[in-house]
């Protein structure tokens, strides 16, 4: 019984230390910049509230069926969110969340972010 308990705690111990590492950390609770694509096609950067999609789901239910969980992985584009439904469109899509019909309020960045996660959140 002590050793089941302390391969439970020393594992826990070794996945948080995993999780709170400074890349993990503030892509776990940071706003994260969206910017492959936006300025050259003459849009803002996207600032997505991971943080608070986070705060709200679990990471399941968006990784990796939705979203491959590795940087420059997803080729997002709006059409595929609002015609296709994919990638955003999946829950934003009027039903399930508000539509993406109002652009400033993702592309809410300023010209010159880079994709990544947002400055001034721990790292």
């Amino acid at each position: 019984m002590k050793k089941a308990r302390l391969g439970i705690i020393l594992g826990s111990a070794l996945l948080l230390s995993f999780l709170f590492t400074a890349d993990h950390a503030s892509a776990y609770f940071g706003d994260m910049v969206l910017n492959n694509k936006a300025e050259k096609r003459g849009m803002p950067p996207v600032v997505f509230p991971h943080w608070y999609h986070r705060a709200e789901f679990k990471c399941k239910v968006c990784h990796p069926a939705i979203f491959e969980m590795r940087s420059g992985a997803n080729d997002i584009d709006m059409k595929k969110i609002v015609i296709d439904g994919e990638f955003c469109g999946k829950c934003h899509n009027g039903t399930i969340s508000w539509k993406p019909i109002e652009c400033a309020r993702c592309h809410s960045g300023t010209p010159g972010m880079k994709t990544g996660v947002l400055e001034g959140f721990p790292k």
